[in-house]
């Protein structure tokens, strides 16, 4: 009986021991996910068509580019820009063609209305422009560009 008794001693004492040495520690995990937003295509167009002297009118044209942000940032995808392009008078953008003529135009930026829903949910920038009558019909014939970057803010 007395061997029964310092097994179960010597258990206690184990037992009592381990209890001692245990302690814990809360570990948090944080992340943050950055609000960003990016262009879908590196290049869009926006043409004009031909323009006829013959019969001159105010000319739009149209075209679009797309666009995600992050998903659930408020404000993001709004704050587009447009550079001067590469032929600014200094007040207009305008198209460089032949014989050194060129045709200003106006350029409007204007993003869709929907949700920011990350990148597999993308928007449209819509891109228009308008031309002048009085500023194509006295130009040479011939292509006329120019090239312009837009800048999406987030």
């Amino acid at each position: 009986m007395r061997k029964y008794l310092v097994v179960f001693i010597a258990m206690a004492v184990i037992a009592a021991g381990g209890a001692a040495w245990a302690d814990t520690n809360t570990l948090t995990v944080t992340a943050s996910v950055r609000g960003t937003c990016k262009f879908s295509s590196r290049t869009s167009t926006l043409n004009f068509g031909t323009l006829d002297p013959a019969a001159p009118a105010l000319i739009n044209g149209t075209g679009t580019t797309t666009f995600w942000c992050t998903k659930g940032v408020a404000g993001f995808g709004h704050d587009f820009s447009a550079s001067n392009g590469d032929n600014w008078n200094g007040s207009h953008r305008q198209m460089a063609g032949p014989g050194g003529d060129v045709i200003p135009y106006d350029l409007t930026l204007t993003p869709d209305g929907s949700a920011n829903g990350g990148p597999s949910v993308t928007r449209t920038l819509g891109i228009s422009g308008t031309i002048q009558a009085a500023d194509y019909t006295e130009k040479s014939a011939g292509s006329y560009s120019d090239t312009v970057v837009i800048t999406l803010n987030p």
